[in-house]
């Protein structure tokens, strides 16, 4: 039988990693998250081999196992980014004695205007269950983003260490990385991966951390290069400026997508063509942005986005809401 709608609930959730920095990332945050405010969570993974450095203790309340090794569902289930659980474990949902579990796909995030239309749909299955939609976004009708609830207390009491003007990095191979050694006067904090390739003087290169040093980093940047998605919504809680690096699709669609969030950011027009240009799509500007208003635009997105509520609250409270009718 389900857990009371008022208990703790049992959650699984599959990921499948093609990004060992995005999807994995993604997944434990939302896991560790659920924990932390007094749910129980089983993460089904194919690949954990970046938790050894991204969660090296693990989390209270989460378990990592295979992903093939799933055995009976809990109360929710979800599947990160379309990653569909194992038949097997599919057949035993719909099997469950009493009522099948909330079945949820956390899909990707985007600010663009449709993510309203989707979010929330149903999806009925072959076998009867219903696949609820979960749309990650940046607006009041979406379904949030991740946000641990001491995450901007922390943020705000974060004393930057001192030392000279620092850009942190961490993006895609991109010729761009020449331009803004060039461009950038202070030192480049260089991640792990394609952005270590950079030869500067003023080059720090960094080692792999756990997430929460990695939040550290962005909180010490005067600069942020950020990819995907997990570091980027990151870069927004820190509230420093950033340059977002989408991932390329072949047929050009996420221009569609890095423009809406520009729209929602509202910057000045030499960070648009500052993105625009770290993303293929420009030349080079020839001005730096004034910092100073990139950063006031940073800061008026968070706080209009701190003020609706996170990813975690959102699921909890529509995964409460479909048990209670099913139960």
């Amino acid at each position: 039988m389900p857990s009371r709608p008022d208990a703790p609930l049992t959650w699984d959730l599959f990921c499948r990693v093609i990004d060992n920095y995005g999807d994995i990332g993604v997944c434990w945050r939302l896991a560790a998250d659920l924990a932390a405010r007094g749910e129980t969570v089983r993460l089904w993974v194919d690949d954990a081999s970046a938790l050894r450095w991204m969660a090296p203790h693990g989390a209270s309340g989460v378990t990592v196992s295979a992903f093939d090794a799933a055995g009976e569902p809990g109360d929710v289930v979800v599947e990160a980014f379309g990653c569909d659980p194992p038949p097997g474990f599919v057949a035993r949902m719909a099997e469950r004695p009493g009522a099948p579990p909330v079945w949820i796909n956390l899909e990707y995030l985007s600010a663009e205007a449709w993510v309203e239309r989707s979010h929330g749909l149903p999806s009925p299955q072959a076998n009867g269950l219903t696949k609820w939609f979960h749309f990650p976004g940046f607006t009041p009708a979406t379904g949030g983003l991740l946000r641990e609830p001491a995450l901007l207390e922390a943020r705000a009491a974060f004393a930057r260490p001192p030392g000279p003007r620092r850009a942190v990095v961490f993006c895609y191979d991109t010729p761009a990385l020449a331009e803004l050694a060039k461009a950038f006067d202070g030192e480049l904090w260089l991640c792990p991966g394609p952005a270590q390739a950079v030869q500067a003087p003023h080059a720090r290169r960094l080692p792999y951390t756990d997430q929460p040093g990695f939040d550290r980093w962005l909180w010490s940047a005067d600069l942020a290069i950020v990819r995907g998605e997990d570091s980027l919504v990151r870069a927004i809680w820190a509230g420093v400026p950033f340059v977002w690096h989408i991932y390329p699709q072949h047929d050009g669609v996420h221009r569609s997508k890095l423009d809406a969030l520009l729209d929602l950011l509202q910057p000045d027009a030499e960070v648009r063509a500052l993105w625009h240009a770290w993303n293929g799509f420009a030349p080079w500007p020839a001005r730096w942005p004034d910092e100073a208003r990139w950063r006031a635009a940073t800061e008026s997105l968070r706080a209009r986005l701190a003020a609706q509520d996170d990813l975690v609250t959102q699921l909890c409270r529509f995964a409460l809401g479909k048990l209670r009718t099913s139960g």
